[in-house]
């Protein structure tokens, strides 16, 4: 750092009140995307992980891994089917995204956090019966035929139930968990769990002071492509209807209530790919993205 002496304490002089303010709360971190693809920005987080853990806080990273699951399949020559454009997880793929998912990528972002000093260890849904996951089905309309069809998408849970016993062990002792979202059903058998639903249950079950979501875009948009600060969660219900929220940013936000409801005291979107997005978003006044609230 090249600042003077002066600009360094103004600096401090900001992220004080802040890191005091997030003293000991636990902050998870949905991680996924781009920001996953690249390396340096992939250090850059894990940097910044460590450096929430040394200021006090207890972060938990819950990472998602559709880019590579799908690279993995294609190099296996495993062919995926799709139902009403959703994918089909048959036993072959769920072996797969269980192993990238709770292998590779995991045991990769656990050794960048060790890199920087940090002390990361690597779980899923299924230690400790972390994440009892439900079996999910998706009602889709047919246009040819006007009838709604039931999809079974084969091995895709959502979370039924959380038990934190674990994460209850490893905060607070200089641990940083890095959680896969793959979980066992009470049937025995292997789920993959959508990522932001999973940092969803897991932020609401440890009562989270923040769930950041680090996306590809800033936030959420106002109808002239500047970032909205702040939302109450009936202001997105009524964004969403006048046409403001669409596409891809609905199930996100929904994602946003459904934390919120698991009793998340604060949820954020903002853009993985802006350098040091974490730190800017807890440590400084103006914040990084769009905070959603009850």
């Amino acid at each position: 750092m090249n600042d003077s002496p002066q600009k360094q304490a103004e600096i401090l002089t900001q992220a004080l009140p802040h890191m005091l303010r997030y003293d000991d709360a636990i902050v998870v971190v949905k991680y996924g995307g781009h920001a996953m693809g690249d390396e340096k920005v992939a250090r850059d987080f894990a940097r910044d992980m460590v450096m929430l853990e040394q200021s006090g806080i207890n972060p938990v990273v819950v990472h998602g891994g559709g880019p590579q699951i799908g690279a993995m399949l294609t190099k296996l020559g495993i062919k995926s089917e799709f139902s009403a454009g959703l994918r089909i997880t048959d036993k072959a793929t769920i072996e797969i995204v269980e192993m990238v998912l709770a292998g590779a990528i995991n045991k990769q972002i656990v050794g960048f956090i060790n890199a920087e000093g940090g002390r990361a260890i690597g779980l899923c849904g299924k230690d400790g019966n972390m994440v009892t996951a439900t079996k999910v089905t998706r009602t889709v309309y047919d246009t040819d035929s006007n009838i709604e069809q039931i999809v079974d998408l084969g091995f895709v849970g959502e979370p039924a139930y959380v038990d934190s016993t674990v994460l209850d062990q490893v905060l607070g002792r200089e641990l940083i968990p890095v959680l896969a979202p793959v979980a066992q059903g009470k049937d025995g058998e292997t789920y993959n769990v959508n990522a932001d639903t999973f940092a969803g249950a897991i932020a609401g079950a440890l009562g989270a002071k923040r769930l950041l979501f680090l996306t590809d875009v800033p936030g959420v948009l106002d109808k002239n492509k500047q970032l909205i600060k702040e939302l109450k969660v009936d202001d997105i219900r009524g964004l969403i209807a006048d046409g403001t929220i669409t596409g891809g940013m609905i199930p996100k936000v929904e994602t946003c209530i459904y934390a919120l409801e698991q009793g998340v005291e604060g949820v954020v979107i903002l853009d993985g790919k802006v350098p040091h997005a974490v730190l800017v978003e807890l440590f400084t006044d103006h914040g990084a993205g769009t905070l959603i609230t009850k």
